[in-house]
């Protein structure tokens, strides 16, 4: 043993701790932290948190201290065991009607039974695992629900500001208000503005100050301020009253009709867990936006938000406390404020239990109009215009009002269901509404069906067919997705009478596929699927001409040989479809569907002739469509493509006057601001100069890929830095050749006189610009001082 390990002597008394073989070492014990970031989140959701929850609490009718007991649960158990880290449950607004009417009908007590059934109802349907399910509620139902429990909790809150006492209905508020506002109370008016004021003011506060002034929420400011207020100015006023813990109210047996209760839980179960399910997918928006934060968070698992959400309201109930759910407030504020763990949450629960046993005297100083107005600012929020705008635009707006006016004057199981009954009115009209016209444009008629084929369009369909003559052309374009058994049968009886009558049809789709009647063609097709060019040929092809952005692609047996790229040899005909008949559709497709969106600007470039503001030199190869990569249409761009987007240099032997001739005519008569040169990843022309043989045959692609020898040379040389992107280094020596080509055909490009007079006088701009296919990527030329980088396009370039 070396001197330098010290021995020790073996006590035999000492127990010997023997490390089975192939285990792994024993562990310290992990010590529980709490992360800076999730203890500074916590008492921002807190401050927010107690206001609110006192005033849920008022506009419900329930003791105070239910709301306090309600956010402590929810901070501290749905915080644990819930499947959305970050987010904060408690009392909710949107829980506020309901609550309120369910403490009017059967009392607190069975009010906080009702509570504890929801929460079981809640494990159930975790348990079942039907939390993705609610999810399908359309939004319209579930933004008008929240809308109109907005408006109710506005409406009651606004006789309390006013220094009243609200009325279970809407209806019978709305009717006290002029009473009321011919007697108004001059303090309770006095506080519930100031609270106001600050709670509109306050994130509005400009400059260095407010931005630190703006930490502290605007809900404690507001409430705070105005209890200051109150209390310096000596106002009497009804305030907070926190009665001893010792004789709160905790839940008793529900007492009534059975058939009510089921329904009032059937209803809490509803409104928390869609609140909650929908609040933990907007934490995951939110989580999605600090970039680090969601590999340690991950995605919330919904069904355990469910399970935690339930168990949370279980112990809510048993301890008097009001129902619990997910706070989009508190939640962004958390996530906000820097939160990267469920401590945060937890956390909060903890302050809220210690504000609730040792600030008691200081919340009882809070005046009861200033929290109304919190809440009442809180319900006038739920009506969003933002999600007004959205269902708008969604055409859906007629479910979203049909709710929200059925939760404030019926109730929110009763709006929610007429809302839902609306939505599936909807949607079946949707489905069966179909728009049939007849139309004849030089001899050829047309029928132009949109909407699904269903059998209650078969006595429109079948009398618009009937307006075609005998012996005409026919075109009827199908522009839908669905056709059923009855009116693929009619519409194959038409066509075979037409056509035996000496006339013709071609049905057409948004898709090629199969013509209607041919032998292997079925009911129930997707009436996009029907198209005559499929049966001229192409026995079997189903496929369209062009799909978005995807090449025709067949697996005929033809279409084994892959596609070439530019300067190499390949094969044609990969589609497995003669090219004249793919052409022909292709053609066909253009003149049905784009050539009416099209045809007014082109006619217009026909009357003023062409005036485009760049040249566009590229490279021949079929992956580059150049309106696209540009985001450009007719008329933007002139476009010069060869092999290996080469300029050759002016008055080269045996040189090319075909790319002289356009850049002179794009400089000196299109008068164009800008040329691009663009190469792209891949390019078969500097592959083939890469492997060129110095004594090879010399074949017209070898004569003109000589252009591309300065090129070669330059990479060769070293003695310049070689071209490069920003983010990376070239994968291999033919993207190096790539990026150092387009730098090189610059430099060509400004031997042209045209250019270089031009340029001197300032009327033209010069860009290189290289395009990786494979990553639908596009860098800029951005070097300066002879360092040539391509680069990223950036938000900054745009606005200089």
């Amino acid at each position: 043993m070396s001197a330098c390990v010290p021995t020790r002597t073996t006590d035999p008394s000492r127990a010997q701790h023997v490390h089975p073989p192939h285990s792994p070492p024993p562990t310290e014990p992990r010590r529980f932290r709490i992360a800076g970031a999730d203890v500074s989140a916590s008492i921002a959701v807190f401050l927010i948190a107690l206001p609110l929850s006192l005033g849920i609490a008022l506009a419900t009718g329930a003791p105070l201290q239910a709301g306090l007991v309600a956010a402590a649960v929810g901070g501290l158990v749905a915080g644990r065991l819930g499947g959305s880290p970050l987010q904060v449950s408690g009392p909710a607004a949107g829980l506020t009607v309901v609550t309120a009417d369910l403490i009017h009908r059967y009392g607190w007590r069975t009010t906080c039974a009702i509570t504890v059934l929801a929460g079981l109802a809640q494990l159930a349907l975790g348990c079942l695992r039907v939390a993705r399910t609610a999810l399908a509620v359309s939004p319209a139902i579930v933004h008008g629900m929240l809308a109109g429990i907005g408006v109710t909790i506005a409406v009651a809150q606004l006789r309390i500001v006013l220094g009243g006492t609200p009325q279970s209905a809407v209806l019978d508020n709305l009717r006290a208000l002029p009473a009321q506002l011919a007697g108004l109370h001059p303090a309770a008016v006095s506080v519930s503005a100031l609270t106001l004021t600050l709670l509109l003011l306050w994130p509005r506060i400009p400059g260095r100050a407010g931005r630190l002034l703006r930490k502290l929420p605007a809900a404690l400011v507001a409430v705070a301020g105005a209890t200051v207020t109150a209390s310096l100015a000596g106002l009497t006023l009804p305030k907070v009253d926190l009665p001893s813990w010792s004789s709160h109210a905790l839940a008793g047996l529900p007492e009534g009709p059975a058939v009510g209760l089921v329904a009032a839980v059937l209803t809490t179960t509803l409104v928390c867990s869609v609140q909650s399910l929908l609040g933990a997918v907007a934490v995951d928006k939110l989580v999605a936006g600090r970039p680090g934060l969601s590999a340690r968070v991950g995605r919330s698992r919904l069904d355990r938000e469910l399970l935690g959400q339930g168990a949370a309201n279980i112990v809510s109930g048993s301890l008097g406390g009001l129902p619990v759910a997910g706070v989009a407030v508190r939640s962004s504020s958390n996530v906000r404020a820097g939160a990267v763990s469920r401590n945060s949450t937890m956390l909060h629960g903890v302050l809220v239990v210690v504000a609730a046993l040792l600030m008691v005297p200081i919340l009882e100083l809070i005046p009861l109009s200033s929290l109304a107005t919190l809440v009442m600012a809180v319900g006038i929020q739920m009506v969003s215009l933002h999600h007004i705008r959205t269902v708008t635009r969604h055409r859906e707006v007629l479910v979203y009002a049909v709710t929200t006016l059925g939760v404030v004057l019926l109730g929110v199981l009763e709006g929610v269901s007429l809302g839902i009954a609306v939505a599936v009115a909807v949607a079946l009209h949707r489905l069966t509404r179909t728009r049939i016209t007849h139309d004849e444009k030089e001899g050829v008629h047309h029928v132009h069906v949109r909407g699904q084929l269903t059998f209650l369009a078969v006595p429109r369909l079948s009398r618009s067919l009937h307006l075609v003559p005998q012996g005409t052309h026919a075109v009827v374009e199908l522009d839908g997705s669905f056709m059923d058994h009855a009116t693929y049968e009619a519409l194959q009886d038409w066509q075979k009478t037409h056509t035996a009558q000496g006339g013709s049809v071609e049905l057409t789709g948004r898709r090629a596929g199969i013509r209607i009647g041919e032998p292997g063609s079925a009911a129930d097709h997707p009436a996009g699927d029907t198209n005559a060019g499929a049966a001229s040929g192409t026995a079997g092809c189903r496929c369209s001409p062009w799909t978005p952005w995807r090449n025709h692609q067949c697996d005929g047996p033809q279409s084994t040989a892959a596609p070439a790229s530019d300067g190499q040899p390949g094969a044609a005909g990969a589609s497995g479809v003669p090219s004249g008949h793919e052409l022909a559709r292709g053609i066909s497709a253009f003149q049905r569907h784009t050539a009416p969106l099209v045809r007014g600007e082109l006619a217009r470039l026909a009357r003023e002739g062409q005036r485009p503001s760049q040249l566009f030199l590229t490279c021949a190869d079929s992956r580059l469509v150049t309106s696209m990569i540009t985001s450009s249409g007719p008329g933007d761009l002139f476009v010069v493509r060869n092999v290996g987007n080469l300029v050759p240099l002016p008055g080269q032997e045996s040189g090319d006057d075909s790319v002289a001739a356009a850049i002179e005519y794009a400089v000196e008569v299109l008068q164009v601001r800008s040329i691009t040169v663009c190469g792209h990843s891949g390019c078969g022309a500097m592959q083939a100069l890469l492997n060129a043989e110095p004594e090879g045959a010399q074949t017209p692609l070898t004569r003109w890929l000589r252009h591309g020898l300065p090129s070669l040379q330059r990479m060769s040389e070293g003695s310049r830095p070689w071209a490069r992107l920003a983010l990376r280094t070239p994968a291999d020596a033919v993207e190096q050749l790539c990026l150092t080509n387009v730098v090189q055909q610059l430099e060509h490009l400004r031997a042209h006189e045209s250019v270089t007079r031009a340029l001197r006088e300032g009327a033209l701009e010069l860009h290189g610009m290289y395009f990786h296919v494979g990553e639908a990527q596009a860098y800029l030329l951005t070097g300066a001082d002879g360092d040539d980088v391509f680069d990223h396009v950036r938000a900054a370039d745009l606005s200089a």
